[in-house]
């Protein structure tokens, strides 16, 4: 393995370049006039208004375990990126109009993917540092950050849609959505994962999906003499961006014919203990009751009565992965075990009640549960493979489940811990070689 000539160094210049000219108050080139005052310095401080109370999981920023200090605070400080939130704040403070602020919020959207995806492919430093696979600096700096521009009161007027807009163009570019921009003249291979979820159950937790996912972008792999780029973006675990079509957004252009046409999509997120599961059968609906989104919010379905996102295009109840399940089943995985996995839970056609088929949906049958449940795992297979039909059925697609990462047993308090760290490398490590096993 090796990493291309990564953008990241080019998206630095390119944002430092930007920010140059926030800094001094310069005018972006071709920007219309902004008639309101312009802030040209002075402190940094004070331009943001705490009394905005964030989103849901923004508010868990605060949040340390038994009344003690901020746990995601000690995770930003371990891994670096307090320092980039800090430096946000304060650039920030300083935009001088709204061209500016759209220009910064992109800029430094795509610098944290950037920073994050190179920390997980590089040795950290410091000695208290965590480890360079651990996903959760990413996740907490985006919120921090995201936070940062809700309570931002600049000086100038900014209404709620742009607001709105800048939260959006953070987001998308935070995710690595807007930087999946490959290469000329290699095979590409485009995988994504997940934030962190559950967290009002145990805020330390991460999400090795999208540790998997920033160990990969923008690395090349070669196999059977054939040189493959990937490429990456994680999720949220939000059901509102979902509706907004965020996947769609992220991976129909590359289903689409042209220069960026992957030639293999593989959607991935954290699923059961002790096992890869790669998914056979998608599922059409939303059933889970049981657990909200990272903001707590509920899909709207029960396993008896599953729901439709408000925004799923037209589609069948059941689609088919187009993964070589087969050969990826095969791959060394150990300490874990690998499932091609077929069994559903489905309301058979002219029946109310749902029941488990072991071998895959009947003909007629509503969704209740796809083999990778009837969550936001279930429903990125489902939009992935969605795309695959309506672009390009030919594209081998298709999702895997990897297991659960879990702190040692006697951990109560501390972020990490050597069972964790652990867990984390064998469960990216098998991902990484069930991955290799499609492409050989």
């Amino acid at each position: 393995m090796r990493l291309r000539p990564s953008s990241f160094h080019r998206s630095l210049v390119a944002g430092a370049l930007a920010l140059t000219a926030v800094l001094s108050g310069a005018p972006i080139a071709h920007a219309a006039p902004d008639t309101a005052p312009a802030f040209r310095g002075g402190p940094v401080t004070g331009c943001l208004d705490q009394a905005v109370i964030g989103t849901v999981e923004e508010q868990r920023l605060s949040r340390g375990i038994a009344g003690g200090p901020s746990v995601p605070a000690e995770i930003l400080r371990r891994s670096g990126f307090d320092r980039q939130v800090e430096l946000f704040r304060q650039l920030l403070c300083r935009v001088p109009n709204r061209q500016a602020a759209a220009a910064l919020v992109s800029t430094q959207g795509e610098a944290l993917w950037r920073t994050a995806t190179h920390r997980a492919q590089h040795p950290p430093r410091g000695a208290d540092a965590l480890p360079s696979t651990d996903d959760r600096g990413l996740y907490w700096a985006r919120l921090s950050m995201a936070l940062t521009i809700r309570q931002w009161q600049p000086a100038f007027s900014l209404g709620t849609t742009e607001r709105a807009t800048l939260i959006r163009s953070f987001e998308y570019a935070s995710r690595g959505i807007t930087s999946t921009r490959f290469t000329p003249g290699v095979r590409k291979v485009l995988v994504t994962g997940f934030d962190p979820f559950t967290l009002d159950a145990d805020i330390r937790i991460g999400n090795p999906s999208g540790a998997n996912a920033l160990t990969l972008d923008g690395q090349r792999w070669t196999a059977n003499g054939t040189t493959y780029e990937i490429q990456t973006v994680v999720f949220p675990v939000r059901y509102t961006d979902f509706d907004e079509n965020m996947v769609e957004n992220a991976l129909a252009p590359h289903y689409r014919p042209g220069p960026q046409h992957a030639d293999l999509v593989m959607t991935a997120s954290q699923g059961r203990v002790g096992i890869f599961d790669l998914e056979v059968f998608n599922g059409r609906r939303r059933s889970v009751s049981s657990i909200g989104d990272n903001n707590n919010l509920w899909g709207g379905g029960t396993i008896s009565a599953p729901v439709v996102s408000p925004s799923m295009p037209s589609g069948p109840e059941w689609l088919t992965s187009s993964l070589p399940l087969a050969r990826m089943a095969q791959a060394d995985v150990a300490p874990f075990r690998t499932r091609v996995n077929t069994s559903v839970l489905e309301i058979p056609a002219g029946q109310t009640l749902p029941v488990r088929q072991p071998d895959g949906p009947t003909p007629g049958s509503i969704a209740a549960e796809g083999t990778g449940g009837g969550y936001l795992s279930n429903e990125v297979a489902y939009r992935n493979t969605l795309q695959r039909d309506l672009l390009d059925p030919s594209m081998p697609a298709g999702h895997l489940h990897v297991p659960v990462l879990s702190f040692d047993l006697t951990n109560k308090t501390a972020i990490t811990d050597p069972t964790y760290e652990a867990n984390r490398e064998a469960i990216v490590a098998g991902a990484h070689a069930i991955l290799r096993s499609a492409l050989n």
